[in-house]
């Protein structure tokens, strides 16, 4: 089993899952409310949590498959799952706070988690050279 390709398909899946918020998010916003810039607004934080996610998890996916295509270990095992947990942790608590204009731990977590997971990725992709 390659947990690559498992947490790849699982960030595939959040972020087309997030687009599809929006999609809806826009829907109940109806025509006069398609741009908003309230930080509190449903659609604002909606879009946000799926344009944060579109900017990290190609990179993330790439990242994860070039390492576990050529030198898996137990260090790539857990970046790739950290990764993973990080991503919907900050998409969930992008979505479930009362506004964007202010941070929460979950918020905080899964950032710093993204990071550091990332990093540790393209770090090992760099060792196989």
């Amino acid at each position: 089993m390659n947990l690559a390709v498992i947490c790849s398909a699982l960030l595939g899946a959040l972020l087309f899952a997030l687009g599809a918020n929006v999609t809806r998010a826009r829907a109940l916003a109806g025509p006069g409310g398609q741009f908003p810039n309230d930080p509190a607004n449903p659609l604002f934080k909606a879009v946000r949590a799926h344009g944060n996610t579109a900017e990290y998890v190609p990179m993330l996916v790439v990242l994860m498959l070039l390492v576990q295509s050529r030198d898996p270990s137990g260090v790539a095992d857990v970046a790739c799952v950290t990764a993973t947990v990080a991503r919907f942790v900050l998409a969930g608590a992008l979505l479930a706070s009362r506004t964007l204009a202010e941070t929460n731990p979950a918020r905080s977590a899964g950032a710093g988690l993204t990071y550091l997971s990332g990093t540790t990725l393209a770090v090992l992709a760099a060792l196989t050279l």
